[in-house]
């Protein structure tokens, strides 16, 4: 069996185990490096009480504990489905080489995960937004000069 085909294949089995167990949804990822899994996950939201607790995020944290690093560049993430906004964010920020998936964003459409509100909402300028947001800018020099000392002690 390819390696593409095994670490799918774990994918798939880790959704199962998140709907078997209660824990989660129907959703699983792995993350490789060097055609070997360092980490793995599935959807513990309902499990954790915790929104953010998607196989992904769970599997990228695992993965950057596992490795001591925050860059994992040298890795690629499989999961059974197209990542929500979120988890692709996430992935995004974890410099992930490549997602592999199966299900495409219409089979989670069907299965009743439908992302695509979110996605074209975040597409939108901030203040064009389902969400609404308001700028507090009575403390817009504090919150920038924390930035600024966050710039300072990074060398810039």
């Amino acid at each position: 069996m390819a390696d593409h085909e095994r670490f799918m294949r774990r994918a798939v089995e880790l959704a199962y185990e998140a709907m078997e167990s209660g824990k989660g949804r129907p959703f699983g990822a792995v993350v490789v490096r060097n055609g070997e899994i360092v980490a793995e996950g599935h959807n513990e939201v309902p499990y954790r009480m915790d929104i953010t607790a998607h196989a992904e995020t769970v599997t990228l944290g695992r993965a950057t504990q596992a490795l001591n690093t925050l860059d994992l560049s040298d890795c690629d993430i499989y999961v059974n489905g197209v990542p929500c906004p979120m988890c692709m964010t996430a992935i995004y920020w974890s410099k992930i080489r490549k997602l592999y998936y199966a299900c495409p964003s219409e089979d989670g459409v069907d299965a009743g995960f439908d992302d695509s509100v979110m996605y074209a909402d975040l597409a939108k300028p901030l203040h064009d937004r389902a969400l609404p947001a308001e700028q507090v800018t009575a403390v817009l020099d504090e919150a920038r000069a924390c930035y600024a000392v966050w710039k300072a002690r990074q060398g810039g």
